[in-house]
């Protein structure tokens, strides 16, 4: 098959309608999820976030119930980082990350080195047996093994736990407008049923196109850190399309997936601090065009919220400031001195938009723009 041809701005157009974010879709929270495989969630709200730029009239309890009711899990899996995912999803994608957390717990430099000839299989059967009880937090799960297991150090213990077992987050972290320790119980416990015991990384990479793609097979390895991914699309090459970028380069896609014309039209979009998006290519410069722009928007700054998406690219970051004595709420978007006078304009019409839905509790809510000098 002849490789098809795409520029950068094709790319970006393309990933960027996988990603649900050319326009808002009228879609559940569940099927999102899924189309997606995951929304990063380390940070708990940042779910929220993503899906409000993402679905059609979007409210906080539209994920918030899911999560109590236990259709959708936060636990750790693609890159060894936590994921809100599908109840279904969990069981296919946390033990496909194993390789990930093994690797992960080997190299930990405080922590693999005690556990080196330690038999960890009655360690985690006592710990199988502690969180199917209740949830625990990691404190709580370390004391717990330090009854049982004196003669080991209890917190390497408590880590191999957490890289071996499949140890979802419960309510009420995650919960919108809700706060709490982060306490675990094995996804067995939480869902009711068995982890699959033969996952299809096939599948999962024919998903990751489907939302991602185009994308060469070093996109697919940041996306889950995963190794011997060559392979696996070797195998999947007669099922898809191969294309070139403009550097050459060789990249993948699903032949019935959506290639938007390159100028259609791309939305300002305010996306989380962790957005998949931007995490899961090795080469990123569909959305950073500019190579200087990344580290002068974020650099070292926790304040920073997360990036802003204007013609598809990132021309600025956000944060949210309160006011604590009147409780007034402001939007400082800090963006590239090229975003001219128009651009601005409808990025703080959407940035006015998400500061109602993140800060709705705010008496008066402001838009503030800086350009970076």
């Amino acid at each position: 098959m002849t490789a098809d041809f795409v520029g950068r701005r094709a790319l970006g157009r393309a990933t960027l309608e996988r990603q649900l974010l050319l326009g808002r879709r009228a879609m559940s929270v569940l099927d999102a999820a899924q189309h997606l495989v995951g929304l990063q969630a380390q940070e708990p709200l940042d779910p929220y976030h993503a899906l409000w730029s993402r679905l059609e009239r979007f409210r906080p309890d539209d994920l918030a119930q899911p999560l109590l009711d236990r259709r959708v899990v936060r636990i750790v899996v693609m890159r060894g980082t936590i994921h809100l995912v599908t109840a279904d999803d969990c069981l296919v994608l946390r033990p496909l990350a194993q390789p990930v957390l093994d690797a992960e717990l080997a190299r930990h430099r405080d922590y693999g080195p005690p556990l080196r000839g330690v038999d960890l299989d009655p360690v985690l059967d006592v710990a199988r047996a502690l969180l199917a009880e209740r949830p625990l937090t990691m404190t709580a799960l370390r004391a717990g093994l330090a009854e049982r297991f004196p003669d080991l150090h209890a917190p390497p213990l408590a880590y191999a736990c957490r890289c071996k077992l499949g140890l979802v987050q419960v309510p009420p972290r995650g919960v919108w407008g809700r706060s709490g320790q982060v306490r675990l119980t094995t996804a067995e416990a939480w869902l009711g049923r068995p982890l699959a015991s033969q996952p299809s990384i096939d599948e999962v990479v024919l998903r990751y196109f489907a939302a991602f793609g185009p994308a060469a097979v070093a996109d697919v390895g940041v996306w889950c850190r995963l190794t011997g991914l060559r392979e696996v699309v070797e195998r999947l090459r007669p099922r898809l399309r191969p294309i070139r970028d403009d550097r050459g380069r060789e990249l993948f896609d699903l032949p019935d997936a959506p290639r938007p014309d390159p100028a259609a039209p791309a939305p300002p979009r305010f996306l989380p601090r962790y957005d998949n998006l931007l995490l899961s290519h090795a080469d990123r410069s569909r959305f950073f065009p500019d190579d200087r722009v990344r580290p002068r928007l974020f650099g070292a700054d926790a304040r920073v919220g997360g990036p802003v998406l204007h013609d598809g690219v990132v021309c600025g970051s956000w944060r949210i400031e309160r006011d604590r004595d009147d409780g007034a709420a402001t939007l400082v978007v800090s963006h590239t001195a090229g975003l001219g006078k128009r651009a601005q304009s409808s990025v703080a019409a959407e940035g006015r938009r998400f500061l109602r839905f993140a800060a709705a509790d705010a008496g008066t809510h402001e838009v503030r723009l800086v350009a970076l000098k």
